[in-house]
């Protein structure tokens, strides 16, 4: 029988401070994999304003860009934020806000990740296919996102608390 400390949620047997470290170690690697992700994108953008081609991009393509070197710093921050939080909470007790907050700027990051891979799929296909291409390439790519990241994930929290 476990002790008032311990859950047994999920067929676990741990305590509640054991259970936050698992899941700030578990957001920790969520965090690393979107990381890396944004980090490649940001590269590949960063590498464009050097190239000779990039002179000839006209006003939307320069606005899409600039929005997209926008949208990876930001969400480069936000992959930051739950590290910098912790860095300044460590040891004060809070590890259980420490996590709820991780865990919703993790959603958000992911969210910066999806719009970030859209508005740079949508500049490529812009600058090598033209406009309708480009718009076309970045609507079917929000939607096959939307539908990966958020809706199958939903679906599959309905299925599990239904079984």
């Amino acid at each position: 029988m476990p002790d008032a400390g311990e859950s047994r949620e999920g067929g676990r047997d741990e305590t509640f401070d054991e259970k936050m470290d698992r899941n700030w170690t578990e957001l920790l690697q969520e965090l690393r994999v979107l990381q890396t992700g944004v980090q490649i994108l940001a590269g590949f953008l960063l590498t464009l304003p050097f190239q000779s081609r990039f002179e000839t991009l006209d006003g939307f393509e320069l606005t899409l860009y600039l929005a997209n070197v926008v949208l990876a710093a930001l969400t480069t921050a936000l992959i930051l934020l739950p590290v910098s939080a912790h860095r300044r909470l460590f040891r004060k007790g809070l590890k259980e806000t420490l996590v709820a907050s991780a865990d919703r700027i993790a959603k958000v990051a992911l969210a910066g990740v999806a719009l970030l891979s859209v508005g740079t799929s949508a500049l490529v296909f812009d600058v090598v296919a033209g406009r309708a291409a480009g718009l076309t390439a970045g609507g079917a790519l929000l939607a096959i996102l939307l539908a990966l990241l958020v809706l199958i994930p939903n679906r599959l929290r309905r299925r599990a608390v239904r079984g």
